[in-house]
């Protein structure tokens, strides 16, 4: 944990040192109200100390424990492709590029199990100019307005319920259209790159397979423009992880 945090506190200091404008963080908290998919138990937080000791001093720890999948996090393209990258092994120019928000807000209210089109990403292109190697693309879906409520966000509040799971997502046609962007990662403020009722995460698939990874369970992407901002991906560099904790945030331009 002291290494994600360095690392996120050297972000600050860079982005500070070179006049940026206001940063805006698009993680949420991680505690015990965290969502995570139906089959996991979710993050558990214990308290050492937290008192003054004998000595005086005020001493405070913890000892947390998580799955790899769940809050804002990062998937790695060993998620779902052998012997594709861990976490660890993602370039750290990987994880430092240029916003590209896509705002599908209007088709995910009437359709909670929306597949985002190729159509979508085109149509955005058209008004900002074409996607290409220092993009990170991120959805922006409106979902985490249901943040706090499992049921409302994933579509059943019930342990081990993936029968159930229904929110939007981005649909093969799409991902395949920008596994040839070449671009750098994908992201959005949803429980998973696929929609709800997916079973064969062929999105995931795809764009993993292509050296893309997908950060999920994004916020605030209402205060981000559609293009025009630096954006900071900061994962727990975990040996060999599949997935990993990830604070990102967005620094706009000074004003």
């Amino acid at each position: 944990m002291k290494i994600f945090y360095s690392f996120f506190c050297f972000f600050l200091f860079f982005v500070s040192s070179v006049g940026a404008g206001e940063i805006v963080d698009l993680t949420h908290s991680f505690s015990q109200n965290t969502i995570y998919w139906p089959t996991e138990k979710g993050f558990e937080l214990e308290k050492i100390g937290w008192t003054k000791t004998p000595q005086g001093y005020f001493y405070a720890a913890n000892l947390f424990k998580a799955p790899e999948h769940g809050g804002t996090h990062i998937d790695a393209p060993v998620h779902f492709t052998q012997g594709g990258r861990s976490v660890d092994e993602i370039p750290p120019s990987q994880l430092v590029g240029q916003a590209a928000v896509i705002d599908v807000r209007p088709a995910c209210a009437k359709d909670r199990d929306y597949e985002i089109s190729k159509k979508d990403v085109q149509s955005w292109e058209k008004n900002h100019g074409p996607l290409g190697a220092e993009d990170i693309v991120l959805f922006y879906t409106g979902w985490d307005k249901y943040w706090g409520d499992k049921k409302k966000y994933l579509g059943t509040d019930k342990f081990a319920d993936v029968k159930n799971l229904h929110f939007p997502g981005i649909s093969s046609e799409a991902a395949n259209y920008l596994k040839n962007k070449n671009i750098k990662g994908v992201g959005l403020d949803t429980p998973s790159l696929d929609h709800g009722p997916s079973h064969s995460f062929m999105s995931h698939r795809i764009l993993l397979n292509a050296n893309i990874y997908g950060i999920e369970n994004v916020t605030c992407l209402d205060k981000l423009p559609a293009r025009g901002v630096n954006l900071y991906v900061a994962p727990m560099k975990i040996e060999q992880g599949t997935g990993a904790p990830v604070r990102i945030f967005a620094v706009l331009p000074a004003s």
